[in-house]
C-alpha cells in the first residue's frame, strides 16, 4: 500500500530533477493511525554511497564524462518497495540497463537492504512518538524545529552586520564560480546570487540545484553559534538566485558526477571568501576510483583547511562538503590488491599568514595487480585564495611511479591503467592563510 521511492541525491524532492551521483536516497512515507492512504502525516529517508552504479569507470566517477547516461545507471524516481515486497527483479533491470550499466548489482542490492532496514527503524520510532505525543503534537514540534533554525540563521546574519561581499572561484578547466552576497542585518535575510556564474559546458563539473542548494545550507549553518539541528528551517531566511544554464543549474542531461564532489567545494570556497570569515581551504576531494570487472573502490582524500579570523587552519582534514572518512588500511589491504605505502601530513603546503593555512596530505598507495584507475580532482593548476592578504594554499598533485621507475605526471582529471608495482602518489591541496590582525573566535 505505501511506496518506498528512490531519488538520485534528494535534498529535498523538487529539487532533485537533475540531480544524479553515486549516492541514493530512499524516501518512505510514514502513516500513523487516521492517515488515508494518499496523505502519511511523516516521512523518513536515508542516503547511502554506493561503491558503483556503472558507467565508463569502475566506481561511477568518470573523469570526462559528458552526459549523465556515461555515469552509470539512472534513478530518477523508482519504486522500490510495492505492497510490502521487494521489486528486486524490475530493480535488477533498471541497474542493468543502458551502455553502462552496474558492474556488481549483488552489492547495490546489499546497500539499498541496509537503506530499507534503517527507514524501517525510522518509521517504527515515528509511530512511537505519535502514540506517545498524539501526531498533532508531534507535527507541532517537527514545525518548531524549523522555526528555531531559522531564527538561529536569522540571528547570524545580523550579528554579521550589514554587507555585500564579492568572491570568483576558478576551476582548474576554466569555468568560474562567481557569488555576491548581501546581508541584511535589519530584517535578517540574506541573499546568495550566483549570476555571473559560467555557462553549462562540454564537461561533467556541473552541480545541481540541490547540490548548490545543500553547499548555501552548508555554509550558513557553521554560522550559527549553537547546537541546533540541521534541518530545511535554515533556508527560510535565505534567497538563493542561480542563472538557469549556468555552470550551477545546467540542462537536462548533463554530466554532473563532478558536480557534486568537486564544484560544490569550490562553491563553498566562495561563499567563505564573499562573507570574509574564512580562507579557501583544499577546494577538492580528490576523488581516486580503481577496480575491475570484479572490484571497484572509491576514496576521497583529506587536505588542508582554509585559516580565518583568529584562528589557523587544521591539517590533512576532510573538508566542508565531503564529510567521510578513509577506509582503514588493514581492511583496504585485506579486500584490496593494494599496499598502502604512505598517508602523512604534506609539511609546508598550506598558505602563509599570521593565520597559517592547513597543510595537505601525501598519500602513496603501490597495487598488487593490474587494475583500471580514475582521478577526479581540482584546485591543481589552480590554488586555495588567501584571506585578508594571507598566502595561498600549495596546488595539489597526482603522478604515477611505474615499477620500472618512469614517472608519469596526471592533470586534475586523469583515467589510467596501473600493473602490479606501480604507486600512485597523491598530493593534496593546503588551505589559505590568513593575515588579519582581527582575532575573532572561529563559527560554529
Amino acid at each position: 500500500r505505501t511506496a518506498i521511492r528512490t531519488r538520485p541525491f534528494a535534498l529535498r524532492p523538487r529539487l532533485c530533477d537533475r540531480a544524479r551521483a553515486i549516492i541514493e536516497t530512499i524516501r518512505r512515507p510514514v502513516h500513523v493511525d487516521g492517515d488515508s492512504d494518499a496523505r502519511p502525516s511523516f516521512f523518513v529517508a536515508s542516503r547511502a554511497h554506493h561503491a558503483d552504479l556503472g558507467g565508463v569507470t569502475p566506481g561511477s566517477m568518470p573523469p570526462f564524462s559528458r552526459h549523465v547516461g556515461e555515469e552509470g545507471a539512472l534513478f530518477e524516481d523508482f519504486t522500490l518497495v510495492e505492497r510490502g515486497v521487494l521489486r528486486e527483479a524490475a530493480l535488477r533491470t533498471a541497474l542493468a540497463a543502458g551502455p553502462f550499466p552496474a558492474r556488481n548489482p549483488d552489492q547495490n542490492l546489499a546497500d539499498l537492504r541496509a537503506q530499507l532496514a534503517a527507514n524501517a527503524r525510522g518509521a517504527e520510532e515515528l509511530r512511537r512518538a505519535a502514540v506517545r505525543w498524539g501526531r498533532e503534537r508531534l507535527a507541532h514540534a517537527m514545525h518548531a524545529v524549523q522555526h528555531n533554525a531559522a531564527a538561529a540563521v536569522g540571528a547570524a546574519i545580523a550579528r554579521l552586520g550589514a554587507r555585500r561581499g564579492h568572491c570568483e572561484v576558478a576551476l582548474d578547466a576554466g569555468p568560474r564560480i562567481v557569488v555576491t552576497v548581501g546581508l541584511d542585518p535589519l530584517r535578517r535575510r540574506a541573499q546568495i546570487d550566483f549570476s555571473g556564474t559560467s555557462p553549462a559546458g562540454a564537461h561533467n563539473f556541473h552541480a545541481p540545484r540541490a547540490v548548490v542548494t545543500a553547499a548555501v545550507l552548508y555554509v550558513f549553518r557553521t554560522l550559527v553559534q549553537r547546537p541546533i539541528p540541521l534541518n530545511e528551517g535554515c533556508l527560510e531566511p535565505l534567497e538563493i538566485v542561480v542563472p538557469p544554464g549556468s555552470l550551477l543549474d545546467p540542462p537536462r542531461g548533463s554530466a554532473v558526477v563532478a558536480g557534486n564532489v568537486e564544484t560544490s567545494q569550490a562553491i563553498v570556497d566562495a561563499l567563505y571568501g564573499a562573507l570574509d570569515v574564512l580562507a579557501a581551504s583544499q577546494g577538492t576531494m580528490n576523488n581516486l576510483t580503481f577496480g575491475d570487472a570484479r572490484l571497484q573502490y572509491y576514496e576521497t582524500i583529506a587536505g588542508g583547511s582554509g585559516a580565518g579570523h583568529g584562528f589557523d587552519g587544521c591539517d590533512a582534514i576532510q573538508t566542508h562538503m565531503t564529510n567521510s572518512r578513509l577506509t582503514d588500511p588493514e581492511i583496504l589491504e585485506a579486500r584490496f590488491p593494494v599496499r598502502v605505502r604512505e598517508f602523512a601530513v604534506r609539511r609546508g603546503s598550506g598558505g602563509a599568514g599570521r593565520w597559517k593555512g592547513g597543510d595537505g596530505a601525501r598519500r602513496c598507495l603501490e597495487f598488487r595487480a593490474p587494475l583500471a584507475g580514475a582521478m577526479l580532482a581540482g584546485r591543481r593548476s589552480t590554488r586555495p585564495f588567501g584571506l585578508a592578504g594571507g598566502g595561498d594554499g600549495a596546488p595539489g598533485g597526482t603522478r604515477i611511479i611505474r615499477a620500472d621507475g618512469r614517472v608519469e605526471l596526471l592533470p586534475s582529471c586523469a583515467a589510467f591503467e596501473v600493473d602490479v608495482g606501480d604507486v600512485i602518489e597523491v598530493l593534496t591541496p593546503g588551505g589559505g592563510g590568513c593575515e588579519s590582525e582581527q582575532t575573532h573566535e572561529p563559527q560554529g
